[in-house]
């Protein structure tokens, strides 16, 4: 797994605090709580992660028991322009962290709960900003010109979502 780097790490910290600040502001945690969660190692994703924005690793403890090894936020999230969604990210894992492993209803409903609710939604977004940023080929319609940013070519062998029309495969570097 990679390693934060120095300035990566200050981000991390900056976000930590801001999100265990709001916690204690909606009451969702106690001083005790707040300093397990500091106690929590953060890390990052690997860069060319295209579906997971975030990630809480578990260790087994020799007794079988669970504990985190570390939370994991994708490089990307860690620049002004997706601020917000990271701390909402980081909120998602430190749920996670709290013992809410599944994302059953109990978890959505505490998910849902983050005040920011613009940074809640901004998920797809930031995957589709990551398959862009990966993108080997799109996948094109002829009929409708709808673009699927893809890292392997099709061969034809997909179809539209809209028109089911054959998609074919265009180079990035051809697209304007």
């Amino acid at each position: 797994m990679p390693r934060a780097d120095a300035a990566q790490q200050t981000v991390l910290q900056d976000l930590q605090t801001q999100v265990l600040h709001i916690m204690r502001t909606m009451s969702l945690i106690d001083a005790e709580k707040e300093s397990m969660l500091r106690g929590v190692r953060l890390g990052v994703l690997r860069t060319s992660a295209t579906q997971r924005h975030g990630a809480t690793r578990w260790i087994r403890e020799a007794n079988g028991a669970l504990s985190v090894d570390v939370v994991d936020l994708h490089p990307a999230l860690l620049v002004m322009d997706w601020a917000n969604y990271a701390k909402f990210v980081l909120f998602h894992e430190y749920l996670h962290v709290l013992g809410h492993r599944a994302h059953d209803s109990v978890f959505r409903t505490l998910e849902r709960s983050w005040p920011d609710r613009e940074a809640s939604q901004r998920g797809k977004a930031f995957t589709h900003a990551r398959r862009l940023a990966r993108a080997k080929w799109h996948w094109v319609c002829p009929s409708c010109d709808q673009r699927f940013p893809r890292q392997r070519r099709g061969g034809g062998r997909y179809l539209c979502r809209s028109c089911r029309t054959a998609l074919v495969d265009v180079p990035v570097h051809d697209i304007q």
